[in-house]
């Protein structure tokens, strides 16, 4: 499923869809509502996902803006954008997911935002399994562009600082050709590791598969049952060598990748091959960053990833069925990409999401009620694999059309409220409008939501919206 054009649509438009709204926005109808015991109903509305902790599409959103240029359109992903912010849900006892629903009402009648947010549990660095890491390097000649190879060398050096004694890591770079600079070693041996560091350097074309075939090969050769997995590229993606498409990458690494080792790309450069970098994570049970400062980097290989190594959730997807009484219409926003059919939610074989832990995964919808709703509004359902067992879970949760209280901008949860502004302007960039909003008008809520949060992130937020208004 694809979405259409969302050019020069807002809300209002958004929501007078002339049928029940799919993942991507395209209309259908379901024949089967989600859960077997309401088999027979014909009038179910089912939206269902796979989840994603991406968020490689914010970073470079922010780095384009503050070069004084736009993003392409086609690099816009709002959930995204989004997922980039702190959410306030509760996480649970286990290593499963909470689901957390809640909305607000939108200018205008009969219109709402659903939020649909799911919730991983956290962990210590002390407290998490050894790992075993693949870093897969791009040193082709592009790389040689500062703020590429070298935000990379310096970023697995720190990395390396931060790992503990049961780790182990193997370095492979790739231009032309791949070449293993070291093969997995503890990391009782770091001076040896950090010294493959000092040896990359740019070179040559970008055979990506290569690099990638080798990456896998010694990953494989070197899997620990008892480890975390992981192979890690480190690119601008813009390969021009061997075969060019993620599709064909991923076949040529699909048996290994099987073995249960997950990818992370960690993209860099001014020029970037987004598609294929976000491709290959998201198919290749993974996530996509991207880094182009020092402090992003930090916040990537020192914060986040030692932080993050295990996975919570194996092939995770979430559907949200909703009451045909009391929603006339419905509209994810983002996601299209991540779309999957009705049925495949619980055909453990389709391909879902991989979480780690203390990640939150969130969801945005725009409805349109029915007159006088009331009573039962959505349940979101969120079914997972244990990372090791493969075993299937699921978890869910059911809102009222009295949860929706209150306005938008005066009543909602902030966080909520921050969520619809990222969103929102994900969507204008894309698309030119979002929300019934203009620029001036996000800056202001944006503005007013940093003032009240006291988060860094919403007051970058802010600051972008206003770039964005000088940047044609």
């Amino acid at each position: 499923m694809r979405t259409r054009s969302l050019a020069a649509i807002g809300l209002a438009a958004l929501l007078a869809l002339t049928a029940c709204s799919g993942p991507g926005g395209t209309a259908q109808e379901h024949p089967a509502p989600m859960r077997p015991e309401a088999s027979g109903t014909t009038s179910a509305r089912i939206s269902t996902f796979a989840l994603d902790v991406d968020t490689a599409s914010y970073s470079y959103t922010r780095r384009a803006l503050r070069e004084g240029r736009r993003p392409e359109p086609g690099h816009v992903r709002p959930e995204e954008f989004v997922n980039s912010f702190r959410q306030d849900y509760a996480e649970p006892r286990d290593n499963g997911f909470t689901v957390h629903t809640d909305g607000a009402r939108l200018p205008g009648r009969d219109r709402a935002v659903l939020r649909v947010g799911l919730q991983t549990r956290g962990t210590g660095a002390e407290a998490r399994r050894p790992a075993n890491l693949t870093f897969v390097v791009d040193v082709s000649g592009s790389m040689g562009e500062p703020g590429r190879l070298d935000l990379v060398k310096q970023s697995l050096h720190t990395l390396l600082d931060q790992l503990t004694p049961g780790d182990q890591v193997a370095i492979a770079a790739f231009s032309d050709q791949a070449e293993l600079l070291a093969a997995m070693t503890p990391l009782a041996a770091r001076d040896d590791l950090h010294a493959a560091v000092d040896r990359l350097v740019t070179q040559g074309g970008t055979n990506l598969e290569a690099g990638l075939v080798l990456g896998y090969d010694e990953a494989s050769r070197a899997y620990r049952p008892a480890a975390t997995n992981r192979v890690i590229l480190l690119s601008d993606g813009l390969a021009n060598q061997g075969d060019t498409g993620w599709q064909g990458i991923l076949d040529r690494v699909k048996e290994r990748a099987a073995r249960q080792i997950t990818m992370l790309t960690v993209g860099v450069g001014r020029e970037y091959g987004d598609e294929l970098m976000e491709q290959l994570a998201d198919n290749g049970d993974g996530a996509a960053l991207y880094v182009s400062t020092v402090d992003e980097a930090r916040r990537a290989f020192v914060t986040r990833l030692p932080a993050t190594l295990e996975l919570r959730a194996r092939d995770a997807k979430a559907q949200v069925e909703f009451n045909p009484a009391a929603v006339e219409e419905y509209h994810l926003i983002g996601y299209e990409n991540r779309a999957l059919e009705t049925e495949e939610f619980r055909d453990d074989s389709a391909d879902g999401g991989e979480v780690g832990p203390g990640h939150s995964v969130t969801a945005l919808y725009a409805l349109t009620l029915k007159p006088g709703a009331e009573g039962h509004l959505a349940t979101a359902t969120v079914r997972w694999q244990d990372p090791d067992t493969r075993q299937p879970s699921e978890t869910s949760d059911s809102v009222d059309v009295g949860a929706l209280s209150g306005e938008l901008w005066s009543d909602a949860p902030l966080r909520l409220q921050i969520d619809v502004v990222a969103a929102a302007f994900a969507l204008h960039l894309r698309d030119g409008e979002a929300f019934g909003l203009d620029l001036p008008s996000l800056g202001e809520h944006a503005g007013r939501l940093a003032r009240a949060a006291e988060d860094p992130m919403v007051t970058e937020l802010a600051g972008l919206i206003t770039q964005a208004r000088e940047v044609r």
